[in-house]
């Protein structure tokens, strides 16, 4: 009896032992989660700091098997994603870039270049030129523009081309009113790679930066392609409303020589006419118009611009008179309202009078631009001599209203000084601080 009493006590203590160990193996694989909380808590700061930034942590398991999984699919991913960043960066850096084009034949040489410095002294953008040139200008052009200072020649670049015509006689449209002149009708068929562009006369002047009017692209509605200024603001002493023998654009017609182009547009488009019942290219359209009208026509490519446009009035912008400022703006007493209240943003000193003393107001704003040393003050070599040498036109025509050609340059210079001056000022003294 006391053996199986012994045999008894010593099962009941092997059973309450086997329990105890299975109990106490399984609470240990399974720790509290209050306990877990307090381990979390007791990281370092640092170490936190490294997880929000998202570093890796040397006992993070997952973090350290990540490397080891290679994925094609990923590879694939980022440089789809690089190419398409790339393609982004093309994409800015195109829309970045203003295009201009100018035709210089003859005695222009030294007008194209004061234009061109004109565009690039107050310009943000960079800029390309498009100079369409007689073939003994071109050495002369690559020559004047070598010269210019490295932190002038970084804002643009230029390519040079030779006068061209695809269609009809080469020499007719080289005659047509001025020498070369008519080669801006013929833009949209060689630059075939440009989608906009500004086409510029030599004896043009910018007096604030080409990027304001190369914004006017964005005002376009769907179907116009181009823009430019009205030839007059009043009727009766317009030139086209008196004296014109052909079709034109509106009630005075329109100036060409400062005309902004989607280019695109224009080579995509058919145009009405008054030849055949549907539409023509621009290409197919300037042949047949000149052989059509060319017995009418006194100002050549403008007026062959005009009899487009009279038939697509659809096509065109037209911005105020300020952005192409002519001496028939003043001459016959002020009457281009825009430039009375903003003042000149583009100078077109038609006529020749940068060369003459018939208008010695623009004469002397040609001078200043012209004869500025690259690299200087603005206000002390360009603007203070302007505005002392204009003193001295202030009993003529133009020159009586001395504020329309002054208040916008002034104005621009103010605004380039601040970019140049005020901000680069800024930048240490936050640096100090």
């Amino acid at each position: 009896m006391r053996i199986h009493c012994r045999v008894a006590a010593i099962a009941l203590c092997l059973g309450l032992f086997l329990l105890l160990y299975f109990l106490g193996g399984n609470g240990a694989d399974e720790p509290p989660l209050k306990e877990v909380e307090k381990k979390d808590e007791q990281f370092p700061p640092s170490r936190v700091a490294k997880q929000s930034r998202g570093e890796p942590q040397r006992d993070d398991r997952a973090n350290r098997k990540e490397p080891r999984i290679p994925s094609r699919g990923a590879s694939v991913s980022a440089k789809l994603r690089q190419k398409s960043e790339l393609g982004r960066s093309k994409v800015t850096r195109a829309e970045d870039v203003m295009h201009l084009a100018v035709v210089a034949c003859g005695n222009r040489l030294e007008e194209t270049l004061t234009m061109v410095k004109s565009a690039l002294l107050f310009s943000i953008k960079k800029i390309k030129f498009h100079i369409f040139a007689e073939e003994d200008l071109t050495e002369q052009f690559e020559k004047g523009l070598s010269q210019w200072p490295r932190p002038l020649t970084s804002k643009f670049q230029y390519s040079l081309y030779p006068i061209t015509f695809s269609v009809g006689n080469a020499e007719e449209w080289k005659r047509l009113f001025k020498p070369c002149a008519a080669q801006r009708l013929f833009l949209p068929v060689i630059l075939k790679d440009v989608d906009s562009l500004l086409y510029v006369d030599t004896d043009v002047l910018f007096l604030r930066p080409m990027d304001d009017i190369w914004k006017f692209l964005k005002a376009f509605n769907s179907t116009q392609l181009a823009a430019m200024a009205p030839e007059h603001e009043i009727p009766k002493i317009g030139w086209y409303s008196r004296f014109a023998r052909h079709p034109f654009y509106g009630v005075t017609g329109v100036n060409s020589g400062v005309m902004l182009m989607n280019l695109t547009r224009i080579r995509s488009t058919l145009f009405k006419n008054s030849m055949i019942a549907g539409g023509l290219s621009w290409e197919d359209l300037l042949h047949p118009l000149y052989q059509k009208y060319k017995n009418h026509i006194t100002w050549g490519d403008q007026d062959l611009l005009n009899i487009i446009f009279h038939y697509n009035p659809e096509c065109l912008y037209t911005f105020p008179c300020q952005w192409n400022y002519r001496p028939d703006h003043c001459m016959y007493g002020s009457n281009c309202k825009g430039a009375e209240e903003e003042g000149v943003s583009i100078l077109h000193g038609n006529r020749g009078v940068y060369h003459d003393d018939k208008q010695p107001a623009f004469k002397v704003i040609y001078d200043a631009i012209r004869d500025y040393p690259f690299g200087e003050n603005l206000f002390q070599s360009l603007f203070y001599p302007l505005q002392t040498k204009f003193l001295d036109t202030v009993n003529t025509l133009c020159g009586r209203i001395p504020q329309v050609f002054l208040k916008q340059i002034e104005k621009t210079m103010k605004a380039v000084f601040e970019q140049k001056v005020i901000r680069h000022a800024r930048a240490p003294h936050r640096q100090r601080r």
